[in-house]
């Protein structure tokens, strides 16, 4: 069963070598989408609510689309479905047991072993599952924190392509040598 997880591997088909060969220009040109994208969700969320630390766990996602965007755990169904997932499951154990510990360790737990069952690991959803059960005072959190994973989502896309522009600039370069 272990050898048909997908989401703790490499994308079938990935060409990883590029990603990790980028000088600081490369580097810099592939982390400005993700901060970016992040400062829009960030004044997106401020414009809407004052639940800020609801949506922190997206800033770890984006850096991981970033540091590894052909990576298993940062596909688009295991980034939506693992922080979905979580938040619903913070969200629920919040209004079941109130925001403390108890609630927390019960969101976390659950998330944890859910993500495992559904081959969804994204580790920044386990924190998503803590922030909503400590404080997730109403469902517009919810639909709020669906809208800017959507919005985070696109930076799967963005990153891709963003690799698929560095692989063509850099055999450019090899064909005209």
């Amino acid at each position: 069963m272990s050898q048909k997880r997908s989401s703790l591997k490499p994308l079938e088909g990935a060409n990883r070598t590029l990603r990790r060969r980028l000088d600081l220009k490369g580097e810099i040109a592939l982390a400005t989408a993700p901060t970016v994208t992040i400062l829009l969700v960030m004044g997106f969320v401020e414009a809407l609510t004052q639940q800020r630390l609801l949506f922190a766990s997206l800033a770890s996602s984006a850096f991981l689309i970033y540091l590894d965007p052909q990576h298993g755990t940062n596909a688009i169904r295991t980034l939506i479905l693992a922080q979905m997932m979580a938040a619903g499951i913070g969200f629920m154990t919040y209004f079941l047991f109130g925001g403390g510990y108890l609630s927390g360790g019960i969101a976390m737990i659950l998330a944890i072993f859910l993500m495992i069952i559904l081959d969804a690991m994204h580790p920044p959803a386990v924190s998503t599952s803590l922030s909503f059960a400590l404080k997730a005072n109403n469902v517009s959190n919810l639909v709020l924190f669906a809208w800017a994973l959507a919005i985070t989502a696109i930076l799967v896309g963005l990153e891709r392509y963003a690799l698929w522009l560095l692989a063509q600039y850099a055999s450019g370069r090899e064909e005209g040598r």
